[in-house]
């Protein structure tokens, strides 16, 4: 087993040497050495077992840091809707591929001039949407056109994140493949993992080799999706670099990585504030950030984010509720245990809070939006972006 500390990769900032105090709150703070350490590796990965990584924006899209991935050879993204694949095209500057469950006939022909990769969700769309593809084609648009497939199979243990459940909206599956149709298309795509190790993708593999291998020969390339999360300590590299190559090998295919939550795995935090203790049979910590705003997979996953230097209730001194401050009752992350008391203005730091929570934060109550920032590798705090009335305003009407 390949695991990340057997790699080449480079040092990390020392979290314990960040004044947090220092860093205005609330904020999402990444650690540009942490993220370096991740593309490192990604890198590493891509060149040894010949696939192509690009980044799912849907997981991560800060694209203040996109020209540092284009440092580590990952040359494009897959977006979800228009607006993702502006951004691609715009900031991330490389390959735009694009799936979405539906598309529309007022987004469609934008969709399709930016796009270099174009997967569809059924045969029914593919069958709306190709004569303009064709269309394009012969006025000399280059574009690759993908079916997405549903294997059926998946080890996701929480329905909300598991798109081959069953009866699933997302792609197709074999009773419904329709061969007759595939003219015009050279690629197939599927995403079934979520934040799963390669063995899983390894029997995945055989569930979609032994329902769609009859077709496999026809296509030029194959999308396995993301939730390959490979900057996690423990991940077999190794077994994932051995599956891809012999997937790519068998079926002489283009295999597609696009990871999101592997890019910004453990790069940053969220910085919050304490505004206020309150004692009701137990003591209550309220921040200045929200748990539905700006932490939602708290509460959809649901999980315990990791606080720093905080433990289990019970492990230490002082128990406290956390909380944010709007007015939903649930807008509560867990009972922590502190070495020390809080107080107005001491700073609770939420550990990995890059991938996935930082583009599924909203503006609900109007609650300060946090800050993005970066720390530097030499040592030194750069905000990027602050939000005000002006951003809250405009998300309205």
């Amino acid at each position: 087993m390949t695991k990340a500390a057997e790699l080449k990769l480079p040092d990390v900032y020392p979290v314990s040497d960040i004044p947090w105090n220092q860093i205005p709150s609330p904020a999402f703070v990444l650690d540009e050495s942490r993220l370096r350490r991740n593309l490192s590796l990604i890198s590493q990965v891509q060149e040894r077992s010949g696939a192509q990584i690009i980044v799912a924006f849907k997981g991560f899209s800060m694209w203040s840091t996109f020209p540092v991935l284009r440092e580590y050879g990952i040359t494009g993204a897959t977006a979800s809707s228009l607006n993702e694949a502006i951004l691609a095209r715009e900031e991330m500057q490389g390959e735009v591929h694009v799936y979405a469950p539906a598309y529309s006939d007022e987004d469609f022909p934008r969709i399709l001039e930016l796009a270099d990769h174009l997967t569809f969700n059924s045969f029914s769309q593919w069958s709306r949407f190709r004569p303009q593809v064709e269309a394009a084609r012969r006025a000399g648009k280059q574009v690759h056109i993908g079916i997405r497939i549903n294997p059926e199979y998946a080890e996701v243990e929480t329905d909300l994140y598991n798109p081959a459940g069953p009866f699933s909206r997302l792609g197709v599956t074999q009773r419904e493949f329709r061969p007759d149709l595939l003219d015009g298309v050279d690629g197939l795509h599927f995403h079934s993992l979520c934040e799963k190790d390669s063995d899983t993708l390894e029997r995945t593999l055989e569930v979609i080799e032994r329902n769609f291998g009859e077709w496999l020969p026809q296509m030029r390339w194959v999308n396995f999706g993301g939730g390959h999360l490979m900057t996690r300590a423990g991940y077999d590299i190794e077994r994932l670099v051995r599956v891809v190559r012999a997937f790519r090998e068998r079926w002489n295919v283009q295999v597609i990585l696009e990871p999101g939550s592997a890019f910004g795995w453990q790069t940053g935090w969220l910085v919050s504030s304490v505004l206020d203790v309150v004692h009701n049979v137990k003591d209550s910590v309220l921040l200045d950030v929200s748990v539905s705003a700006h932490m939602p997979d708290v509460l959809e996953m649901p999980y315990r984010p990791r606080v720093l230097g905080a433990g289990e209730p019970g492990e230490s001194t002082h128990d406290y509720l956390l909380g944010g401050t709007t007015c939903l009752a649930g807008d509560v992350v867990g009972e922590y245990s502190f070495p020390e008391r809080l107080a107005v203005g001491d700073r609770v730091v939420f550990d990995d809070m890059i991938h996935y929570t930082m583009v599924k934060t909203t503006f609900f109550n109007g609650v300060k939006h946090p800050d993005i920032g970066v720390w530097r590798q030499d040592g030194h705090y750069e905000v990027i972006r602050t939000f005000g009335y002006e951003q809250f305003r405009d998300k309205l009407s």
